[in-house]
């Protein structure tokens, strides 16, 4: 890994501070290096910033609260995508989005190099609940709160696990509720809603497993996971 990266990976030093620090000397291994185009190891190799050790971070977690028009994905030619958000030195190892948020859908989006945990989180088989808020242009009832717990049929003939359903208000004009379900079908909730004659007008997701969105984060912003938010995503 080239030295100016690895400093990057370690601190919160731009790519560009990273570079004068190493002009002006950093200790690899005991010897001064100047070269930011120098390779160590990260794994091996002892590297000193201003008398103090780093140590190497092999997995960056993200948190970011999605606003609506912006991708969920790494690159797009057309429009913004979560990725672009990150400021440079964020980038540095490369995390990807966990996952999809419609393109109109706001809320929570974990970005992580972490593949192990990212399959974990996706994979069907652990039933990793997603917690969203939702609004519809119609009255949720509990007759429809009982067929999503036992399993909505939608259009294409696919029964869905089952879905906790919490109603905040129920109005002939507008609905809201809290709805929780375990997998991750294209337009899931939309088509869930659609099924039952009504049209979700606002969607945001509220957590992932026990990673819970922070309300201090605005549309766009983001911050990095707590050891303690780690932890326990990987329980």
């Amino acid at each position: 890994m080239r030295l100016d990266k690895f400093i990057c990976s370690c601190t919160l030093f731009t790519r560009t501070e990273a570079k004068k620090i190493i002009k002006k000397g950093v200790l690899v291994n005991g010897v001064v290096v100047k070269n930011v185009d120098y390779k160590i190891d990260e794994y091996v190799d002892k590297i000193e910033v201003n008398g103090e050790v780093l140590n190497y971070k092999k997995f960056i977690y993200i948190m970011l609260h999605k606003a609506k028009n912006i991708i969920t994905a790494t690159e797009d030619n057309f429009h913004k995508t979560v990725v672009d958000l990150l400021k440079e030195e964020d980038k540095i190892l490369n995390p990807f989005p966990v996952g999809r948020l419609d393109k109109d859908t706001e809320g929570l989006i974990l970005l992580t190099n972490d593949g192990e945990l990212s399959h974990k989180l996706l994979s069907p088989k652990k039933d990793i609940d997603k917690k969203y808020y939702v609004e519809v242009n119609g009255e949720l009832t509990f007759d429809i709160q009982n067929i999503f717990l036992n399993g909505i049929v939608i259009d294409d003939g696919y029964k869905c696990k089952s879905a906790k359903l919490e109603i905040l208000s129920s109005d002939k004009k507008i609905s809201k509720a809290y709805i929780t379900i375990s997998e991750g079908k294209f337009h899931q909730i939309k088509r869930m809603m659609r099924a039952v004659d009504l049209e979700v007008t606002y969607l945001k997701r509220l957590s992932i497993g026990n990673l819970v969105l922070d309300n201090k984060l605005k549309l766009g912003e983001y911050r990095y996971l707590t050891e303690e938010e780690i932890n326990k995503l990987k329980i």
